[in-house]
């Protein structure tokens, strides 16, 4: 008797900063945005991991996290099981001259744009330059 297995694929998924913060931080957003991401490959710029350091030391500056909790988020998102992403970077310049965005937003357009996969983000603006490229978009919701 032969068997054939079919090979499962998951969902990849492109999520920014804004998603994994929402996460690390115990946002509102936290519960919808891990069932989203249930099972998906999530894929982002090689970029992010300094983009979520400089928020959480942003948070900590504000007064907005403690040292602890600065330490616990990071800790938290190193346990993230992340596929770092090359991004060119020339485009994605153009990119953001283009739509006027700053470049860690357009680094993860074109992450979207060239894998071909949907963006997670709790961030409008991005969420909108997005669907403003006809690329897909998920919410945070079920």
């Amino acid at each position: 008797m032969v068997q054939l297995y079919m090979k499962s694929t998951a969902v990849e998924l492109v999520v920014d900063t804004s998603a994994l913060l929402a996460v690390l931080l115990g946002e509102p957003e936290r519960p919808a945005l891990i069932a989203r991401t249930e099972g998906a490959v999530l894929l982002a710029p090689g970029s992010v991991s300094w983009e979520v350091g400089n928020a959480l030391i942003a948070g900590f500056r504000r007064k907005r996290l403690n040292a602890r909790q600065v330490g616990d988020a990071w800790a938290f998102f190193e346990r993230i099981p992340l596929r770092l992403l090359p991004i060119a970077v020339a485009k994605a310049l153009e990119l953001a001259e283009q739509i006027g965005l700053y470049a860690y937003d357009a680094y993860i357009l074109e992450a979207v744009r060239t894998r071909r996969v949907p963006l997670l983000t709790t961030d409008k603006r991005l969420r909108a330059a997005a669907a403003g490229l006809g690329l897909e978009v998920w919410e945070a919701t079920r």
